[in-house]
């Protein structure tokens, strides 16, 4: 009995297992929780729309763009696109994306450990995937945003290439190549993860028409995201006149934000992405990893850092406030931080610091499973409105920039703060493109605001407001 229990608690696929059905606690929640619940309804918008307008994969479309068509460049909607599939098989419901990112973020963990143990030892792979697992990547996984969608199908890719080092059978390549490709396509940055390709090109095993090869394929593989990225989606925002997607600021920029708010940026690599314990593991990983001089570790954090920096520096001020941006790091980190257990001089150390590890990373993200209360009204909106005369009528909401309440509402219009509101030049410019209703959210994604039109819909939460 003691045999089987170190066994199950030895295999990574029972923690794996286990991680994913902590996780689906909530999981039909709506996008409402405080974490990125903006960034959320963005991407469910583009795929209630392909459903409902549209299902040109080519054409994403959000509801904030007032009486244009809505379409803009974004990131290529691989898995907005997923929703949309699900969707028109069992009809469109909030949570798919949840489950969609979930299930192939559980993959990506397992590749994850899988690719390590190509490299290093397995001890080495099983610590770095507890720690991957309990990083920022046990919240962001169960969300309905791409970053762990897009870094799972590149780990996944990556994985099949290191079989491809091994293994004459082109259809690894193949497969490979196509995952990385939808992994860069879906979220940009997520190309840090394509760092350890070095591996590949100072595998020893490898021979020289393979690493040409493999060079050979990753350039090909960057072609669609650098097509989609730098025409398509400037085409996009130039044709149909709404920008959406942030292409980042120069580097000057962003050193500038950076060296003015240089804790707040630094607190993202060790105290919200492993957690402390999780990044002082890394520290020592990175240390004894000098030390002994694991060259294939020292490249994959070496050239993996220098890649975050530059979207850091890309990003300035915006990298400091989302910490979702540090996600294409977690592999190397978590490599990292997974070598620096095993290289403890003591395994019941190890395990003492991986304990405190797994509780720290666990507990700080249980406040992601909550819906705050003032969010729950939301769910209502979209019912009061359907009273009203015109589904194509558009509205104003005063949730700021936050898109999250018109995606509720399940209309289109605009969303703006409430100084903007109250200034009538604005609000008649608006009536001229559309607008029939403004939406006044008392709590939650705004605050009280009284206007002089008549009331249609008066709530707790919201007042409805009619222009005609």
């Amino acid at each position: 009995m003691k045999e089987k229990l170190v066994a199950t608690f030895s295999d990574i696929r029972f923690w794996i297992i286990l991680s994913l059905l902590i996780r689906l606690i909530g999981i039909t929640d709506p996008p409402i929780e405080i974490g990125h619940n903006w960034r959320q309804t963005t991407v469910t918008m583009v795929a209630r729309n392909f459903l409902e307008t549209d299902a040109n994969i080519l054409y994403p479309r959000i509801d904030i763009a007032g009486e244009k068509s809505g379409i803009t460049g974004m990131e290529f909607p691989v898995f907005n696109y997923s929703i949309y599939l699900v969707s028109s098989l069992f009809g469109y419901q909030h949570w798919y994306g949840r489950l969609i990112n979930l299930l192939i973020s559980s993959l990506g963990a397992w590749f994850f450990f899988r690719l390590v143990s190509r490299f290093f030892e397995s001890k080495v792979a099983f610590f770095a995937t507890l720690i991957f697992l309990v990083s920022i990547w046990f919240s962001y996984s169960r969300k309905i945003m791409p970053d762990t969608f897009a870094v799972s199908l590149i780990l996944i890719g990556m994985y099949y290439f290191a079989v491809f080092v091994h293994n004459t059978k082109n259809r690894y390549l193949i497969l490979g190549s196509v995952l990385i490709a939808l992994g860069i396509l879906s979220k940009l940055p997520a190309g840090v993860v394509l760092t350890p390709f070095v591996l590949f090109l100072i595998e020893k095993n490898s021979t020289s028409k393979k690493k040409i090869i493999i060079f050979l394929s990753f350039f090909a593989i960057s072609m669609p995201a650098i097509w989609w990225y730098f025409y398509w989606v400037p085409y996009l925002n130039f044709n149909f006149g709404y920008w959406h997607f942030f292409m980042g600021k120069t580097m000057s920029e962003g050193f500038l934000e950076l060296s003015s708010n240089l804790l707040e940026f630094l607190e993202k690599f060790y105290g919200t992405s492993l957690f402390y314990l999780g990044f002082i593991a890394c520290v020592v990983g990175v240390y004894f990893s000098i030390k002994k001089k694991i060259h294939a570790l020292n490249w994959v954090v070496g050239i993996s850092f220098l890649a975050i920096v530059v979207i850091l520096l890309k990003s300035g001020q915006t990298f400091a406030h989302h910490t979702y941006y540090m996600i294409p790091f977690l592999p190397a980190m978590s490599l990292a931080a997974g070598f620096g257990l095993a290289s403890f001089p003591y395994k019941k150390m190890s395990i003492l610091f991986l304990v405190g590890i797994l509780a720290e990373g666990t507990l700080n993200q249980l406040a992601d499973f909550r819906i705050p209360k003032s969010h729950l009204s939301l769910l209502e909106l979209e019912s009061d409105l359907a009273l009203l005369p015109d589904k194509n009528d558009l509205i104003v909401i005063n949730s700021g920039n936050v898109p999250t309440p018109m995606y509720f509402a399940h209309r289109k219009g605009w969303v703006e703060s409430n100084k903007k509101i109250q200034e009538e030049p604005y609000i008649s410019e608006l009536k001229k493109k559309g607008l029939r209703f403004i939406v006044v959210l008392k709590e939650g994604f705004g605050r009280e605001l009284t206007l002089p039109y008549p009331i249609v819909v008066e709530k707790k939460s919201y007042r409805i407001y009619s222009l005609h």
